[in-house]
């Protein structure tokens, strides 16, 4: 999997967000200055979200982001969705739709496979759950595994 600079800065920004204590809206200046994302890059990643619900703006002078339903209803998986398209995809493709000859049908399983890998853990974690830095214990599980940690 590779995860873009568009998802990371989406999931940063409503860690932020998510941070926001008094449920006051956050403007998008003050967001990119939290996690240095560029202004315009942040503004194309928070319509992205706005598109699917995730946040909502709020006009006017302390206007600003806000999110639209609570942190602990979006997951990470919810978020790259929103901002990069399906979990996994083949050539622009699903893994389910993806055809290939007989000598290589099994690919189509391996990518299945993966896809159901990434959301195990992708659609456990929530935005609440990463602004509290308290990951879900099957996560946390992972990451204690030694070779989680070795490039391969």
């Amino acid at each position: 999997m590779r995860v873009t600079t568009k998802s990371d800065y989406a999931l940063r920004a409503l860690i932020e967000i998510a941070n926001v204590t008094d449920g006051e809206p956050i403007s998008a200046d003050e967001l990119g200055k939290r996690q240095d994302i560029p202004k315009g890059f942040l503004q194309a990643i928070l319509a992205d979200l706005r598109r699917v619900e995730i946040v909502s703006s709020v006009r006017g002078k302390s206007g600003g982001w806000r999110l639209t339903k609570s942190a602990s209803a979006t997951t990470v998986a919810d978020v790259i969705r929103a901002v990069d398209g399906p979990l996994v995809s083949i050539y622009g493709q699903r893994p389910e739709v993806v055809e290939y000859d007989d000598a290589a049908e099994s690919l189509q399983q391996v990518w299945i496979a993966a896809r159901f890998a990434l959301r195990d853990v992708l659609e456990q974690v929530t935005i609440e759950q990463l602004a509290a830095k308290s990951l879900p214990a099957e996560v946390t599980e992972k990451v204690a595994i030694e070779d989680a940690w070795h490039p391969h």
